[in-house]
């Protein structure tokens, strides 16, 4: 993995924001779930700020341990409290309400890696495919351009995005359904 300074993350994040920004399939979702990222990601947070100032619903991934899995809360200002989930990734507090999944409009992927077929590598524990199973909107992997490599590999779990954005790229995949 390639090492990102923080002021070179801090400029793709901009770069991918304002890519995002102009694409319709974002332009038209009314409800939008996001990630807060780790340091190794692409920040999407000025996004998350601006898709609240424009009336879109905002969630975020909250980790239910009863379950094993990953659900959607809703988000409802910029300055929700958030604390530090399961894996050290900030998510909403217990408080926060939980959005169906199938109301989805569009969901921002991150990802270890990711192909131009919209195939995906993860950390490695299946959360993102349980979660994106049930979604009916667009699914978007999100990566910096070096995470794009020519082929991954699959398993019969695995969900191929609709879209994926970099700091440079918009891809239409043209897939976006579960491989079976």
């Amino acid at each position: 993995m390639k090492h990102i300074t923080a002021p070179e993350r801090a400029a793709a994040s901009a770069q991918a924001c304002e890519l995002l920004n102009q694409q319709k399939v974002w332009q038209e979702a009314g409800s939008i779930l996001f990630y807060c990222a780790l340091r190794d990601e692409l920040d999407l947070s000025a996004l998350r700020k601006e898709a609240l100032l424009q009336g879109k619903r905002v969630a975020l991934p909250r980790f239910v341990a009863e379950d094993n899995r990953y659900e959607a809360c809703d988000i409802a200002n910029f300055d929700e409290k958030l604390a530090s989930g399961r894996f050290g990734i900030l998510e909403p507090d217990s408080d926060a309400p939980v959005c169906s999944l199938n109301q989805l409009d569009l969901v921002l992927v991150p990802g270890l890696a990711f192909d131009a077929s919209g195939r995906r590598l993860g950390r490695g524990k299946g959360f993102y495919d349980r979660l994106l199973y049930d979604v009916r909107g667009a699914k978007c992997g999100v990566a910096f351009d070096h995470q794009i490599q020519a082929e991954l590999p699959v398993e019969p779990h695995d969900i191929v995005l609709d879209y994926l954005l970099t700091q440079t790229r918009w891809v239409n995949t043209g897939l976006g359904t579960a491989l079976k």
